[in-house]
């Protein structure tokens, strides 16, 4: 008996020191979720890559520097589809990442998850001031006056010009076309001919998705129903209308004409081609800018998204990404991320983010800062995809859709896109395009319970 005793009171103190340790600490005397150091360890999921990944990594050693209470670990995950799958399988339990990247078209999915914490709990708790961020950015992650996440890398499209090529051929270089009859007689004037082959052509669209919606909205056009899915749950395509048809004849009447070059899916390909005078006029993001004016042996010029002859310009819708924060994780590890993203909303970390990457500040006042300012007597390019996004009117059309089906219906205008090269008519792709979102909104409701 005395042998038994013994036994149960050593399994009973086993039990007591699992329980105390599962109670708060990690069995070393460090609170849950700490590391080595004692501070909360907040675990970062990114699609950063290449040079972006090293700018960001730097932001997160500074951070942890400047303080003792939290260390951020970035942790590269692929592209944004390959960490939103990652994510899903985490998602909701302890082993969710603290702060999850992702992309624009991703937002309604990860609100509709319902796996995630909106920032605006901190927001209300602290009386944070949002008035400081860029309105036409954070207004993307804004639903029925939630901010779901804090916005981040931030572009827009513009368009990108060599300039000499525009000497060449009689224009004004520092005139961009702004409208589409202007584009067509640059596009003409710009391309050249040697016997049956076309050394440059005019004009290039990259065969993606977001090039279609930002020409959509720039003239007013809403992607989907219900103004643009913000007053109530989308559930029919609205781009085959005649806005969306002014986009598609565009391209097709071009590549008709032989102004216009079919740069394919690819980015860097569709940058080299630029840069080795394959095209004079394309469209790229205005994260890319910086990149283009230092590489291309020829003087780059940069200006606002041309829209038709008859339209009002709107403006531009945010592309890029935002900083989600996981729901079912800890409160110290909630409060760690949110403290990262203020630090990252800070002027000073945000002009860095702007000089070193090419991505609008999501602090305007970083412009004021010296490094800022030197950079764009340098680069004046970069000012002009600022002052696009400056000149942004607010409506549902610059707001962004939100459907959880985005990517999918993302992929369907690209192969409308790409079926004009064939002689499709340019009506018909839209609206099978359309048709095709129309089913995918449908079936998602139908797992949603809608």
């Amino acid at each position: 008996m005395k042998k038994l005793a013994v036994i149960l009171s050593s399994i009973l103190l086993i039990i007591l020191g699992a329980c105390s340790n599962s109670a708060g600490t990690n069995g070393e005397g460090k609170a849950s979720g700490e590391n080595e150091a004692g501070k909360t360890e907040v675990i970062f999921w990114h699609a950063m890559s290449g040079e972006l990944e090293t700018v960001l990594n730097d932001l997160a050693a500074d951070f942890n520097e400047s303080q003792d209470e939290v260390e951020v670990k970035p942790v590269f995950q692929g592209t944004y589809e390959e960490a939103l799958t990652k994510f899903n399988t985490v998602a909701g339990t302890e082993e969710a990442p603290s702060i999850m990247q992702t992309f624009e078209v991703g937002t309604k999915y990860m609100i509709d998850s319902g796996k995630i914490q909106p920032v605006q709990k901190f927001i209300d708790e602290e009386n944070f001031d949002t008035a400081q961020w860029e309105k036409n950015i954070s207004n993307y992650y804004t639903v029925d006056g939630t901010q779901y996440s804090m916005p981040f890398n931030s572009s827009t499209p513009v368009l990108v010009y060599n300039k000499d090529a525009f000497k060449k051929a009689g224009l004004d270089p520092e005139k961009a076309p702004m409208t589409y009859d202007e584009l067509k007689a640059a596009a003409e004037k710009l391309t050249v001919k040697e016997g049956s082959n076309t050394s440059q052509y005019g004009f290039s669209i990259l065969n993606y998705g977001w090039f279609f919606e930002e020409l959509l909205a720039a003239q007013g056009g809403e992607y989907v129903d219900n103004e643009n899915g913000r007053s109530g749950d989308a559930v029919k395509a609205t781009f085959n209308d005649e806005k969306g048809l002014n986009v598609f004849n565009l391209i097709k009447d071009m590549y008709k004409d032989g102004t216009f070059y079919n740069a394919g899916q690819n980015w860097d390909d569709m940058r080299a081609a630029f840069q080795s005078g394959k095209m004079a006029m394309f469209l790229d993001s205005s994260a890319g800018v910086k990149a283009l004016v230092d590489n291309a042996p020829f003087e780059v010029g940069v200006s606002y998204l041309p829209v038709p002859d008859e339209a009002e310009r709107e403006g531009v819708v945010i592309g890029g990404a935002s900083l989600w924060m996981s729901k079912d994780i800890s409160e110290e590890k909630q409060k760690g991320a949110w403290e990262f993203m203020k630090y990252l909303s800070t002027p000073e970390v945000q002009a860095k983010w702007h000089v070193e990457t090419g991505y609008f500040a999501i602090n305007p006042a970083a412009y004021e800062e010296e490094i800022v300012k030197e950079q764009w007597e340098k680069y004046p390019q970069l000012k002009v995809t600022v002052d696009q996004l400056h000149d942004t009117k607010a409506s549902t059309a610059t707001q962004g859709a939100l459907i959880s089906v985005f990517p999918e219906s993302r992929q369907k205008v690209v192969s409308g896109m790409e079926s004009l090269y064939q002689g499709m008519d340019p009506q018909k792709a839209l609206d099978q395009a359309a048709a095709e979102t129309d089913r995918a909104l449908e079936t998602a409701g139908k797992k949603q319970g809608k």
